[in-house]
């Protein structure tokens, strides 16, 4: 709903500003601008749909691989006891814990598609050991809050984009993989701060041994690896996080393959049914996304996108403060909203910036650090028939808000 309410925004208001424009100062040219960017915001949707396709049938397809040689489980048996700590309700081999720890793990890799109805079933296992059936529990609050949060190990769709802008821009030898370790430490920041707003309401003790472990030594490993690549100026920094980030991806997929040959299936059939879901995927996104842009194309032609970031570059500004980050800005504020939203103001940016941009970079990991909170709330909770949400859009919000400033942060700490 309030992205009917953006897109509707976008065209009544763009509408509104061409019409002043014509009659106030003679722009006669306005609205053939407009229709010109209308049309161009369609093919633009469409192109990049289609660059995207293989990137996300390669990684839909090994992700099938680590799916079906049980890689996924051993992730999720890993990180069990922490999960365990935060949801002292559920009781023990209850398969809510089973199917929370699933999707969990299915977002840190990126998949989307089995992490949602993974999701889905661990909230209706959830909503069985619920007292009071419209209202939400403290566990459920805490997965929802948790899944808003976003913690994410690749940012599987966001480099797949960025693959294929770079690919329409012309760049060559350019690797998504660059804001990898930017994007890893933003969503472990918003993860964190979601669970310690919820945690607060709920007076869970986050001082026991999982849990420090986990936080402690998942926060040790990102300072060492900043520590280590601050030493190198910017441009040799972002080589340095594409090569680790690079190395990485190639070594899990590496690790997929090993495991499917250990398992003994057939890894290459197994890669073409992953492959032919990430079609369907590309094929779904299609609608979307052309809309979303041709909302923006209109919006940016009539002056308007520039009068917001004119606007906040001038408050920002007057504050003292470098407005690099500003055209950035849109996308953080649209992504508890919608995530389509927010991916094509994503795209907006890298078209105008360009991949390689300070900017191109910055809404990349804004757009790979938090996740859309109200499409989530109402996806999961309206699956149940919740309609007594509590604190949780409170609690999911304080996580956006960290997450982005956090992105702007560590965006200035790696590229600037």
């Amino acid at each position: 709903m309030a992205l009917n309410y953006v897109w509707l925004f976008f065209f009544f208001i763009a509408f509104v500003v061409a019409l002043a424009r014509l009659l106030f100062f003679g722009d006669t040219a306005i609205f053939s601008r407009v229709m010109t960017s209308l049309f161009d915001g369609a093919k633009n949707g469409f192109d990049i749909s289609l660059g995207l396709a293989g990137v996300m049938t390669l990684w839909l397809g090994i992700m099938k691989i680590g799916e079906k040689a049980g890689m996924i489980d051993k992730f999720a048996k890993a990180v069990s006891p922490f999960f365990r700590k935060l949801f002292p309700s559920i009781p023990k081999g209850h398969a809510a814990g089973g199917a929370i720890m699933m999707n969990f793990s299915a977002n840190m890799l990126g998949l989307d598609n089995a992490a949602t109805p993974l999701g889905l079933k661990a909230m209706q296992e959830l909503q069985t050991i619920n007292p009071k059936k419209e209202t939400a529990s403290d566990a459920q609050i805490m997965f929802l809050v948790l899944n808003t949060a976003g913690l994410t190990i690749i940012p599987t769709s966001v480099m797949a984009m960025r693959q294929s802008i770079a690919i329409a821009q012309g760049v060559t030898n350019f690797n998504a993989a660059d804001i990898f370790l930017p994007t890893l430490i933003v969503t472990f920041i918003s993860f964190l701060s979601g669970m310690i707003a919820a945690a607060a309401y709920q007076r869970i003790n986050l001082f026991k041994l999982p849990i420090l472990i986990f936080v402690g030594g998942f926060a040790a490993l990102m300072a060492g690896l900043y520590f280590w690549l601050k030493q190198y100026p910017p441009d040799q920094m972002a080589a340095y996080i594409g090569l680790l980030g690079s190395a990485i991806i190639f070594s899990i997929i590496i690790l997929f393959l090993l495991a499917g040959v250990r398992k003994k299936i057939n890894v290459f059939e197994t890669f073409i049914d992953g492959a032919k879901e990430g079609f369907q995927v590309v094929i779904k996104i299609v609608p979307y996304l052309v809309a979303i842009l041709i909302s923006i194309a209109v919006f940016r032609a009539t002056g308007c996108m520039d009068y917001v970031v004119q606007g906040l570059g001038k408050l920002f500004a007057a504050l003292g403060m470098n407005t690099d980050f500003v055209p950035t800005l849109p996308i953080g504020l649209m992504k508890p909203m919608s995530g389509a939203g927010s991916r094509g103001l994503m795209i907006d940016v890298l078209k105008t910036y360009g991949v390689h941009s300070f900017q191109g970079k910055l809404a990349a990991i804004i757009q790979g650090g938090t996740e859309t909170t109200f499409y989530t709330i109402a996806v999961y909770f309206g699956s149940i028939g919740i309609k007594n949400t509590r604190y949780t859009i409170v609690c999911g919000l304080i996580a956006d808000a960290v997450g982005l400033v956090a992105a702007i942060i560590v965006g200035y700490l790696f590229f600037k």
